[in-house]
């Protein structure tokens, strides 16, 4: 029976975790670019008494083993990097990309991070720049005064300068394709970051080999749906309350046990 107890705490823990992992899906429900997690979970050690095959007598062996779980662990959160809807905006600098690829930005200690949140806007030298400020890599500078900017679908910037009537072509947006997004390590702000399970970065023009296009006036919309995470958390609730009944049987026949003594 204490094994129960440990069996069940352990049930308890994973699904805590999971609905965790469910609220902070649905907190991120419009948050731009935002990709949804998925609890992932793995069985303890067996505690094996008898393996299957072992001998039986003479001449037989038991056709099943004898074995007892000891519970379950979140093995992971699985991020799913399914493609999100578009939202039009019309303003010129928010960007959304249809189809594979992470928008390239740099970070205040020179390292490099991806997000696909195109929101992008101009800082003091006119440079291309996230919310945060994180300079958009390569980078790309918007002169003063400069009109009708345009991001073509393979990424190509252009703008009229001041005083010229034909437009300009003032660099090209590269995307960031990752051999396992999953592996990507989430660091805030909409931001990832390159790890050994991602595998390094593979830099493409929009268009190319698989690489998604650009769609300028438009965001990407985070990929939750808000009905299946309301019905994971259901599925969670009902699933915790039946390992909180576990505990609370097992504790009775403890008691139970005590008190004959």
């Amino acid at each position: 029976m204490p094994g129960s107890l440990h069996i069940a705490r352990s049930g308890l823990e994973a699904l805590d975790a999971r609905l965790r992992t469910i609220a902070n899906n649905l907190a991120n429900a419009n948050t731009v670019g935002f990709k949804r997690d998925r609890a992932a979970f793995e069985t303890l050690l067996y505690q094996t008494e008898r393996p299957a095959g072992a001998p039986a007598g003479a001449d037989n062996r038991f056709g099943m083993g004898l074995a007892t779980g000891a519970g379950v662990r979140v093995a992971g959160t699985e991020r799913v990097h399914a493609q999100g809807s578009f939202t039009l905006t019309g303003n010129a600098l928010d960007l959304a990309i249809d189809g594979e690829g992470l928008f390239e930005v740099e970070l205040p200690d020179g390292t490099s991070a991806y997000t696909r949140a195109g929101a992008l806007t101009r800082d003091g030298e006119g440079r291309l720049v996230t919310p945060q400020g994180y300079r958009l890599v390569p980078e790309i500078q918007i002169p003063e005064g400069a009109t009708g900017i345009t991001v073509a679908p393979d990424g190509t910037v252009s703008a009229r300068n001041p005083g010229e009537t034909e437009p300009a072509e003032l660099g090209r947006i590269t995307l960031a394709t990752f051999i396992n997004p999953a592996g990507l390590e989430p660091v805030g702000e909409n931001l990832f970051r390159e790890t050994l399970a991602s595998g390094a970065p593979t830099i493409g023009g929009p268009g190319e080999a698989g690489v998604g296009r650009i769609r300028q006036g438009a965001l990407e919309a985070s990929n939750v749906s808000t009905v299946q995470e309301l019905v994971d958390m259901i599925e969670t609730q009902r699933a915790y309350e039946i390992n909180a009944k576990v505990l609370q049987a097992a504790d009775e026949m403890m008691r139970y046990v005590n008190q004959s003594v």
